[in-house]
Order: structure tokens, then sequence, then C-alpha cells
């Protein structure tokens, strides 16, 4: 039969099945310095279009405002990127050479097919998705990346369905290579009829997690004052600032745990608490900061946002960051507490071409984004691979219409 390990390539017809977008993936990575370029294959039926055109555009969108509340012209979406390239009549030739996938693509796929490139500004947020409530309906709130691919016979024309293709893509980062330097915070405070102060201290083992790693959390608590500590209470917080006409920053704790821990007058403690920051206990809170998500798979908390020097936090849709809070509960109004910030990230691939898991047969999955392999060895291959293409879109015909991403 031959070798089937290839590259994988994501395919997502029209529904009139005359227009074919093929991307190499769906995540472009945000490397601080450039992003990866969207770059693909549409293959068209030349018949079809007459006189019109094949155009491709992608649009970066921060929505604020459920979808069902689109009323009246107006809409709660903010458009914070749009280009629109013209792929068929294919433009004069240019200088700019293929990607070694859309080289394979052009060969396996024929004259009809046609390639477009696109270049992600470095100053635009990376697709976050925030968490619905569960009476919503409609696309959720954030920001997200939509590649389109439609004919008309100019780009302004009204985009019909039958015979587009829409498809989300994600801008992503993966935490930096070089961690910064381990978060330690202290204060003191005095209180009313008491000469002296209690001291409170608190660090992390590190500055940078993972996604599902425990964090530690070391308090250091000595009482000098004539108080007693009822209680430590530690957290850890999310934080989201949603720029848009105006900054305002929302904050929804992820991970929480309070312990009866008592420090008389003259006393110390010295204590280390273990928090993990994960989805799954957080699931009902509406506008949490959510990684951008696959319709079928699940996502994570949102990644912490890493800024580039100098950038426009207008264009930044919202920004993501945590911290660790630790409070020393004394009386009503005479708290003592510290925060500490970290960063939690994805790490990098080793490899960006590794394979991501498949999903277990039998699961609901949106086959409008199929694989093939574009370097097998025989043509038989080829066809058996294209055969399996039909028989999985005639079986998933029901969800023809739906988005890969939500």
């Amino acid at each position: 039969m031959g070798d089937k390990t290839g590259t994988r390539v994501f395919k997502k017809s029209s529904p009139n099945s005359k227009l074919t977008v093929y991307l190499g993936k769906r995540d472009f990575v945000d490397h601080l310095d450039h992003v990866d370029p969207v770059d693909g294959v549409v293959l068209v039926d030349p018949e079809y279009l007459k006189d019109r055109k094949v155009f491709v555009s992608l649009t970066c969108a921060f929505r604020y405002g459920r979808e069902d509340l689109d009323v009246l012209g107006l809409s709660f979406r903010k458009v914070l990127f749009s280009s629109t390239v013209q792929v068929f009549p294919a433009p004069a030739p240019s200088q700019q050479s293929l990607s070694p996938l859309q080289d394979k693509l052009l060969k396996k796929l024929g004259q009809h097919a046609n390639v477009f490139d696109f270049t992600i500004p470095q100053n635009l947020p990376c697709s976050v998705t925030l968490q619905p409530g569960p009476e919503d309906t409609g696309k959720a709130c954030g920001v997200d990346y939509e590649l389109q691919a439609f004919c008309a016979k100019t780009a302004d024309e009204k985009i019909h369905q039958r015979n587009s293709v829409h498809l989300l893509i994600r801008k992503v980062q993966y935490a930096p290579e070089t961690p910064g330097p381990q978060p330690m915070v202290e204060t003191s405070r005095n209180f009313l009829m008491s000469e002296r102060s209690m001291h409170l201290e608190a660090s992390l083992d590190k500055e940078l997690y993972y996604h599902g790693e425990p964090i530690n959390i070391n308090v250091h608590v000595t009482n000098n004052s004539t108080k007693t500590v009822k209680k430590i209470k530690v957290s850890v917080r999310q934080f989201a600032d949603i720029c848009l006409f105006s900054t305002a920053q929302y904050m929804c704790p992820v991970a929480t745990v309070e312990a009866e821990d008592q420090v008389s007058p003259s006393s110390t403690l010295c204590k280390i608490y273990t928090l993990t920051p994960v989805l799954g206990p957080n699931r009902e809170k509406r506008g949490l900061a959510l990684d951008g998500k696959l319709k079928h798979e699940d996502t994570n908390l949102a990644s912490s946002t890493i800024l580039k020097e100098a950038s426009d936090k207008e264009t930044m849709g919202i920004l993501v960051s945590y911290k660790v809070r630790v409070k020393a509960v004394v009386s009503l109004g005479a708290d003592v507490a510290v925060e500490l910030p970290f960063v939690l990230m994805h790490p990098k691939p080793k490899e960006e071409k590794d394979t991501p898991p498949q999903p277990e047969t039998g699961l609901l999955v949106d086959t409008n984004l199929i694989e093939l392999e574009t370097n097998s060895t025989t043509s038989q291959v080829d066809d058996l691979v294209f055969e399996d293409f039909a028989r999985l879109q005639l079986s998933d015909m029901n969800h023809k219409e739906e988005d890969p991403f939500c």
C-alpha cells in the first residue's frame, strides 16, 4: 500500500464544492519578532466562475457582545485587521517563492489550484475566547482569526454562503525559552495599639508554569504584633484586560485554598501551599478567558499574553495575566496581603511538525477539516486517500455548515 506517513493538510470545501481551501496547519505561532505566514492553496472550478473572480481574505476581529444581540444593524464586533487578495485569475507573477507545502499541493491538485499568502502583523492579539454562559447562543466573545475564500465580481460584494469557505485559524504564543526571575514579595503591617509589626513573605519556586502544572507557594509569616492570624487564604487569579474604547480589567479566581492556619502573637508560620489552575473546576464561570478552541475538542485557561516593547494596547483586544494572592486574615479591614505575578503558557513543541493526537473512532468530529498525505510514495495510496475524503465528507454532510472553531 505504500508509506502513508506525510505532511498533514487540512481541507474545507464550500457547500457547492466549487471552492476548496487547503492549509498545512491551523495554529500560527507568534515568535515575538515575527509571526508564521498564513499560506495555503485554493482549488477552483473555473467553469462555475464565469465572469467572477476568486478572493481570499484574512480578518482578525474582537467580538465583545453576544452574536444574538446584533440588532438594528449594530454589531458588537471590532475588526482589528483585514486583508484581501485575488487568487483567480491569478495576478501578475511575483518573485515570491512557494512554500514546500504549496509546491506539493500545486503538483498534486493541478492547474486550477492557486496559492495565497498572508502576513499577520506582530501587534495583533492571540486567539482568546471568553467562556459563555449556559444560556448564551451564537459565537462566543473574544478574539478570532477567520480565513475566507469566495467568488465575486469584486472584493466588496456580499459573500454568499453556498460558494464561499469560512475557516477559523488561531494565533498562538509559546512559553519563552528563558523564564524571568523567581517571584518573591514581602510586606509588613503595623496595627493600632501594637508596637511591633506583622511580616508576610511569599515566593514561588519559578516564574513560568505550563498548563496543568502545580504551583508551589512558599508562605512565611512572622507575627511580632499583638494580633492573631486566623487563617491563610491563597488564590490564583486570572486578569483579563479588555482593550477596546477604554481599558477595563476583569478578575476571576481559578484556584483557591483556605487553610485554618493560625499564627499567634510572637510566633511564626512557614508553609508551602500547592494550587493547580486548570479549566475543569471553572467551567461554569462566565467570562473566563480561554485559549481559542476547536468545537469538538477541549481547551484550557487562556495563556499569559507576552507583550512586545512599544505595543499599542488598543489593538491587543484581550490581555491575559495571572497572579498568586496570599492573604493573612487578621480581622475585618486589617488583613495582610501580597500578590506574585507569574506566567502560564504552553511549552514550545520540540518539533512544530509533530502530529497531534487523532480523535478516537466513534467520536463526533468536524470533518470539514480533513487530512491528506502530500508525500505518499505511490499513486495507489494517493487514490485511496482521496477516496477516503469522499467517504468521510458524505458521512458527515449534516455537519457541513459548522465552523471548525467556536
